[in-house]
């Protein structure tokens, strides 16, 4: 189970994440809303392990080490952190992040088997730029689950490559809910779609109240 208690990461001069509280677990699929796209990469990054929060609380099963954290989470499609470059082919693109599968798992994961076995190879000389909002996450999806220990999906605003949930929420709802590997899923995400009816975090949703001013005491003329 992932479980977010307050985590907040500070800013220069407001929160880049405001404080935030909230869980799923494998088999769940949870959207969480804010307007800002800083703030969505910036959660996104919190829950995976990849962004160090400056108060509150990330656990893991239970525990709150990073690299429990950040061995079982994948972070897709982060702008300006690991959304696909520009004028980089699929081939290319998948031949780097297979790199990255830890050595010990990588076995003989080549870009031209791996793309033929996960079928996109009709794909494979496009730019990644150029995908359908369907097809990328559906790319990204499957490149960061390459890795066998990765039980967590933080995927960072999936609806800025298309205002139709239909290109992206059924992906994710597949992987959630996957019997042979279910996964916990978190999706940052502008706005929650039509019709939708899971679980939803607001970002920020643990900022305290402001305090009340106290009462003052009425004058002799107010008391009149």
């Amino acid at each position: 189970m992932l479980s977010a208690h307050q985590l907040h990461v500070n800013g220069r001069r407001d929160f880049l994440l405001p404080p935030t509280s909230l869980q799923t677990a494998r088999g769940g699929l949870l959207l969480a809303v804010g307007h800002r796209q800083d703030q969505r990469t910036a959660l996104a990054l919190a829950l995976s392990g990849r962004m160090k929060p400056s108060g509150g609380t990330v656990e893991w099963d239970g525990s709150a080490r990073t690299k429990q954290l950040r061995q079982a989470a994948a972070v897709v499609d982060a702008p300006g952190v690991n959304e696909p470059e520009q004028h980089l082919s699929v081939r290319d693109l998948v031949t780097e992040d297979l790199a990255l599968v830890p050595r010990r798992y990588r076995g003989a994961l080549l870009s031209t088997p791996w793309l033929k076995v996960n079928r996109f190879e009709d794909i494979a000389d496009r730019w990644a730029e150029e995908l359908p909002a369907d097809r990328r996450l559906e790319l990204l999806t499957a490149l960061a689950l390459a890795n066998p220990h990765t039980d967590l999906l933080a995927v960072d605003s999936p609806d800025r490559h298309s205002g139709d949930p239909a290109h992206w929420l059924p992906r994710l709802e597949e992987l959630a809910y996957d019997a042979g590997r279910p996964l916990a899923v978190v999706a940052t995400v502008a706005a929650v779609p039509a019709g939708y009816t899971g679980p939803v975090a607001r970002i920020g949703n643990a900022v305290p109240a402001p305090a009340e001013a106290p009462l003052q005491p009425e004058t002799e003329e107010e008391a009149r």
